[in-house]
């Protein structure tokens, strides 16, 4: 995100990076007197009716951003604090009953803000002033141009924030370029900070391009700058409490399309039960496996299969529990770099090891099923694990956990 004040006229980007489909603006009115209507967008749906806020503005011109950022745990027994219970109520309330930034800071110093431990939030006012909020620490700024990403300010220098493709490219457009505070220049820099990948064209589900003078707000969808769609604040707030779904504002976008078809664990609760169910299974058939080709010497050449298979098999299981726990597998490039854990980065390379191994044991096994007169449960057990190997071949390759060139 960022924010350009100049003349006296503030302007606020956010983009909102997600691989959900269920992106959302919202409109509501104040329930005091001494409250503010606002909108809100926002695509994490937390109940039937309710989306957790991802950017917003109120009828002051107080608008704020929320971006995913890493800070370690800390202790923060003793601290009288009050503890957050429900995020949008939370989140909501601040846009409700806060003006300025001051207000925000002595709203939030209330809190325990380490519910929060993986977002990091800026809230920015009309004349210009922002608060960056972190799990544990407020930073206030009056900078008239300033670019925020997935970080905590309070931790991270500007040499690793630079690391950040996102936030190099805002730096670097707002030092090469006159800001100003027009719509088509924010338009410029929100398409220099965008996200589309290369292996599904997913990245940018929403901009929005707030006007804290207007209070009005420019929505272009799915990392289309061709096409926006304004709101006035005050005019949709005299419709009454609605809320609209993005993506029926907007012309249809092929990239999109391909998002909502594309599945996943994350989005096929069916996969994930059989991602663990079949991940569970694997290392008892690789002990079943090691016991036989153990105990029973007269199997002859298919106790080196039934070791491979065990190897595979253990393998195997560890790599469908990194895909039922990782969604960032299944939309970066091929193989996966996790960014702390080398581990994860390693299992990238599994599915090369079942490719390479899966010939081998299929052939073998085959060979075996052919001959032996007896033993038909290791047969069904041989059958069963190699029609796992072709099932996960198939999905690794829908996937692209094969494209790495």
């Amino acid at each position: 995100m960022y924010k350009v004040t100049v003349g006296g006229k503030t302007l606020v980007g956010c983009n909102e990076d997600t691989w959900r489909t269920t992106s959302r603006i919202w409109f509501e009115n104040a329930k005091e007197p001494h409250e503010f209507g606002a909108i809100f967008t926002g695509s994490r749906q937390v109940s039937l009716k309710q989306f957790a806020p991802q950017s917003g503005m109120n009828e002051a011109g107080l608008t704020f951003s929320r971006l995913a950022a890493y800070y370690p745990q800390q202790d923060t027994k003793g601290k009288q604090k009050k503890r957050i219970i429900n995020e949008v109520e939370y989140l909501v309330a601040i846009l409700h009953q806060c003006a300025t930034i001051e207000e925000v800071k002595e709203f939030v110093e209330q809190y325990d803000h380490s519910f929060f431990i993986e977002d990091v939030f800026i809230y920015l006012d009309s004349t210009g002033k922002y608060l960056v909020v972190e799990p544990y620490n407020l930073i206030e700024g009056n900078n008239p141009y300033y670019v925020l990403s997935n970080f905590c300010p309070s931790i991270t220098d500007n040499e690793q924030a630079r690391k950040l493709e996102r936030f190099r490219n805002g730096e670097d457009f707002l030092q090469d370029h006159q800001p100003d505070s027009s719509l088509s220049f924010c338009r410029a820099l929100s398409d220099t900070m965008h996200v589309c990948r290369n292996r599904n064209g997913d990245g940018t589900l929403l901009t929005s391009i707030w006007d804290t003078k207007s209070r009005s707000v420019n929505l272009y969808f799915y990392h289309n700058f061709d096409t926006t769609v304004q709101f006035n604040l005050a005019e949709e707030l005299q419709k009454g409490d609605h809320i609209l779904n993005t993506a029926d504002l907007f012309p249809r976008n092929l990239e999109f399309d391909r998002l909502i078809e594309y599945k996943t664990p994350f989005n096929t609760p069916l996969l994930r039960v059989l991602l663990a169910l079949v991940g569970g299974a694997l290392p008892l058939v690789a002990l079943i496996f090691l016991l036989v080709s153990v105990l029973d010497r007269n199997l002859a050449n298919l106790n080196r299969v039934l070791v491979i298979a065990a190897i595979v098999d253990v393998f195997l299981a560890l790599y469908f529990f990194v895909l039922a726990t990782n969604i960032n597998v299944f939309y970066f490039d091929a193989p996966y770099r996790h960014f702390s854990s080398n581990l994860i980065s390693a299992a990238s390379f599994i599915p090369f090891l079942l490719l390479l191994s899966a010939v081998p044991v299929l052939l073998l096994s085959a060979g075996f099923i052919r001959k032996a007169k007896r033993r038909t449960w290791i047969k069904s057990l041989l059958v069963a694990n190699n029609f796992v190997y072709l099932t996960a071949i198939f999905g690794f390759a829908y996937w692209g956990l094969y494209t790495i060139f």
